[in-house]
């Protein structure tokens, strides 16, 4: 096996229908603020507590992306896993994610069309659902 192979995650002709990954991940006041600096996002919803007291959310707020984010931890890291190229993600926001929050990240072979693979995907805090959407990845064959 070469070095490729052997840090190579699935191919293609190793992947069925139905396999799942997941991965949990609890988010801190660390993750926040890291987000914002590496994102440029500051909005005041994330950092500023007196400023998210007012809103609908009555506290701070983690960015959606960052549990999206978590999303892509299962594609590089599990499924498919290293190798794979991320190549669109549809996402609905449905409730928000606070600091202490558990976050899992969950994602469902869907499809296989030729090195196309869909997935439905789907992040919660328990059993509440805080996104879903589906994303489609590029695998490669085996050489």
């Amino acid at each position: 096996m070469s070095v490729y192979e052997d840090l190579h995650g699935y191919f293609l002709e190793d992947l069925e229908i139905g396999m799942t990954a997941l991965y949990a991940k609890t988010i801190t006041e660390s993750d926040i603020v890291m987000y914002a600096g590496i994102s440029g996002d500051t909005n005041p919803v994330h950092l500023n507590a007196e400023f998210a007291e007012k809103t609908i959310f009555k506290e701070r707020i983690a960015h959606g992306m960052l549990s999206a984010g978590l999303l892509s931890t299962v594609f590089g890291t599990k499924l498919p896993g290293p190798g794979a190229i991320y190549m669109n993600q549809n996402l609905n926001f449905k409730a928000p994610v606070c600091i202490g929050d558990t976050v899992v990240a969950r994602v469902n072979l869907r499809e296989i069309n030729g090195k196309r693979v869909t997935f439905d995907c789907v992040c919660t805090i328990g059993e509440t659902v805080v996104l879903d959407g589906e994303a489609t990845l590029m695998v490669s064959r085996r050489s």
